[in-house]
């Protein structure tokens, strides 16, 4: 204090300068801060251009975005998968030898260098690149109340599967060597659902994996997150707002920006105009979440992403009922598209390839 007195009362244009500076200094970095915490969109979209990249006569509900964004991985009913070559247009389409009944994918998943996918219904049939390039068999689980219909990868040795209930919890499998094995969770360690709660395979988006946290989504006689903060080995369970008590209603589809912002979609797929509390964000890690929109146009939704780079504000949602766009956290929504899509991804900030009845399409983004 001392030293500075001394200064102020030897030296006191030098000090007037200082402090001016100084001044200036703060008064941008409040500027800067100030601009941070405003809400602007960084894209505003207006429209969506739809181009078919392929067709078949195939029900496509999940693809993959590979070798960094160069492949897209699909699979879908009848046993068939396939890629689509981004860069070349070339497609490759297969199929699963099965003796019995066609496998139908509604879920996979992906890590550097292998892709999976898991069959819904019984037998569950889970799949996985082979050494030959060839889909080989590395689980199986029969019951006649099986249903797989999400899987994701925390990292290229770690990923999940969730089903609907076998055993009075929900079924969840866990690979820890690269999907070569998966073992269940037992229902001691998984919380309990209700009766006749259940998870839709209708985009493989009921799944999020952020870091080692996992959050998936639930419908039916309930709406609610699970909750696990350790790559599945402890669960928590967090109820929601959400529309529920059918079979047929619920959350289809979450995604998370980082850990903390997150928004939910779905509805009823049986009445797709219903288009109340079938939208909702959470800001607290899905502890807790919100009901947002209501009756704003938008019905029920199968998929929803946040846009990259949208600084949480920017949403994209598909479903039966067309393509939407929020700017502003889901608060209020703008149709881009009558064109219907089961499930998405996004390549960039403005380029997305979206899946659907017979059809995978490139979506550009337009302002």
């Amino acid at each position: 204090m001392y030293t500075i007195l001394t200064l102020i009362l030897s030296r006191p244009n030098s000090m007037l300068i200082v402090m001016r500076k100084f001044s200036v200094l703060v008064a941008i970095l409040l500027a800067m801060v100030g601009c941070n915490k405003k809400e602007i969109p960084l894209h505003n979209f207006k429209e969506v251009a739809i181009t078919p990249v392929y067709t078949d006569a195939v029900s496509i509900r999940t693809l993959e975005l590979m070798n960094d964004g160069a492949t897209v991985a699909f699979a879908g009913d009848g046993g068939v998968f396939g890629t689509f070559n981004t860069n070349t247009g070339k497609v490759r389409g297969n199929e699963i030898e099965y003796v019995g009944v066609q496998p139908e994918f509604r879920a996979t998943a992906h890590t550097k260098n292998d892709f999976f996918m898991i069959s819904v219904g019984n037998p569950a049939l889970l799949y996985k690149t082979g050494k030959q390039g060839k889909m080989e068999l590395v689980y199986t689980e029969v019951h006649e109340n099986v249903f797989y219909d999400s899987m994701k990868f925390w990292n290229d040795m770690e990923g999940i599967a969730v089903g609907d209930a076998t055993d009075g919890c929900a079924s969840i499998i866990i690979t820890r060597d690269g999907g070569n094995t998966w073992e269940k969770l037992a229902c001691d360690i998984v919380p309990e659902i209700k009766d006749k709660e259940a998870f839709f395979a209708a985009s493989n988006t009921n799944i999020v994996v952020y870091g080692n946290e996992t959050w998936i989504a639930s419908g039916g006689a309930r709406s609610a997150i699970l909750y696990s903060p350790d790559k599945g080995a402890s669960w928590e369970l967090f109820e929601t707002p959400f529309v529920s008590g059918k079979e047929s209603s619920g959350i289809f589809s979450i995604d998370f920006y980082d850990r903390m912002h997150g928004f939910a979609v779905g509805g009823d797929y049986v009445d797709t105009r219903l288009d109340e509390n079938n939208k909702a964000v959470t800001e607290d890690g899905g502890r807790t979440w919100k009901i947002v929109a209501n009756n704003d146009g938008v019905g029920y939704k199968s998929c929803v992403q946040y846009v990259p780079n949208g600084n949480a504000n920017e949403l994209v949602a598909v479903g039966r009922t067309g393509i939407s766009y929020s700017k502003n956290a889901g608060q209020n929504w703008k149709k881009l598209s009558d064109e219907p899509f089961y499930t998405f991804r996004f390549l960039n900030d403005s380029v997305a390839y979206a899946a659907g009845n017979a059809i995978i399409a490139k979506l550009t983004f337009k302002k």
